[in-house]
């Protein structure tokens, strides 16, 4: 659940599907998650070793020497991502093993994307994947934003499990993406059959995330969610923007998600802005504590370089607060219209700017603006309604 939007995408599509009268089994990987009530929990050891950096998961020095394992160990120390493979074999083993006493309808792969997922389409099951947006997109931002080749270097070794995500996307008899221009990007990427794609669009729970009553709104405060490394959420552009505010616009932001201890960039970075005593680095959060800050933030700023769907722009949205979005990927299909926000150039520090300080000055603005949001998101976006699109995909295989 907090290990980015993909958690939160399995948690409550799990759950709405159990909610809908069906058997949902989840296959997963360290660090494991708690699944909702009703739904199986099936626990797929890994080494986890970007998570851990260490050989603790292994409860003997012998478990080391397995290939799968040496693989990992060995991927990882010269600079690749091995996890993905590693977890789809480790998915089939499992699966195989529980097919000899359940009976599942269809397998649904969450963006893993392995050579694991081929081996399944053996077991008798049809399998579906969703791939929320092409990773060639992170690829992209993380050349972008490298300031030397060797730096470069690392990123292509990084992804350079795009080629498998590639051949194995390109073999699933159907793709859910999660809006629009997912569906297009992801089928231009992978060059995927358009007739095999579907979209269906992310929801979220209302009731969790709603305007919390007595919560008050703290003046000229943003806030923006996401890893703060990752350099598709576009995180720097916003830093940027409120340096331009500086002495105009007295903004306080606070920016939620994780922040590598090791590398500490966000705060490097707001420290070279001269920005460091308007901005928070919260780290992670409980759901309780996000809802609480979108609650009391006047406006929620997602200025990212591309979503596949965009969680925390309708997340802020659910909560009644005005968004300041980006034009890109899906954004604008979660934001409509200037209704319930303000959408500007990706990329674009003054743009961004231009946008805090017009919809800050502007209180009737924001109210009308939040009120839009929140029936927006309630008109259209539920994962009840995603649960139900989900199962029309899974009875085409059927």
């Amino acid at each position: 659940m907090y290990c980015g939007g993909q958690g939160v995408y399995i948690c409550y599509l799990a759950g709405a599907l159990q909610e809908l009268g069906h058997e949902v089994h989840v296959v997963s990987g360290p660090p494991y998650p708690t699944p909702p009530e009703g739904v199986k929990l099936h626990k797929v050891p890994g080494l986890n070793l970007y998570e851990t950096s260490s050989l603790s998961s292994l409860t003997s020095p012998l478990q080391a020497l397995t290939p799968l394992n040496l693989y990992e160990i060995a991927a990882v120390h010269i600079g690749f991502f091995p996890d993905i493979f590693t977890f789809s074999m480790r998915a089939y083993f499992k699966l195989r093993q529980l097919m000899s006493r359940e009976k599942f309808d269809v397998i649904h792969d969450n963006q893993t994307l392995g050579y694991g997922l081929l081996l399944m389409k053996n077991l008798g099951v049809p399998v579906v994947a969703t791939i929320h947006h092409p990773i060639t997109v992170d690829l992209a931002a993380s050349l972008a934003q490298s300031d030397t080749f060797r730096r470069g270097i690392r990123w292509t070794m990084f992804y350079s499990f795009l080629t498998m995500q590639g051949i194995v996307s390109r073999r699933m008899a159907r793709v859910i993406t999660v809006s629009q221009s997912s569906a297009e990007d992801t089928a231009r990427a992978f060059k995927l059959r358009k007739d095999r794609v579907r979209v269906v669009y992310n929801g979220i729970d209302t009731g969790i995330f709603r305007r919390l009553d007595g919560v008050d709104k703290e003046p000229n405060s943003l806030v923006v969610v996401g890893k703060v490394e990752d350099k598709t959420k576009g995180i720097p552009y916003l830093l940027e923007a409120v340096k331009l505010l500086k002495g105009d616009v007295d903004v306080k932001v606070y920016v939620v998600g994780k922040q590598e201890a090791s590398e500490g960039y966000g705060t490097n970075l707001a420290q070279q802005l001269g920005i460091s005593d308007r901005v928070t680095f919260t780290g992670y959060v409980s759901t309780e504590e996000l809802v609480r800050l979108y609650s009391s933030a006047e406006i929620g700023v997602t200025a990212s370089v591309y979503e596949g769907f965009g969680l925390p722009a309708a997340e802020a949205m659910s909560c009644g607060t005005p968004v300041i979005a980006t034009k890109a990927g899906a954004l604008p299909e979660i934001v409509g219209d200037d209704a319930v926000g303000l959408l500007v150039p990706p990329g674009d520090p003054q743009a961004l700017a231009a946008a805090i300080k017009r919809l800050l000055a502007d209180k009737p603005l924001r109210q009308r603006m939040g009120q839009a949001a929140r029936k927006r998101i309630e008109d259209f976006f539920s994962w009840q309604a995603a649960a139900r699109k989900t199962v029309e995909v899974y009875r085409e295989l059927l």
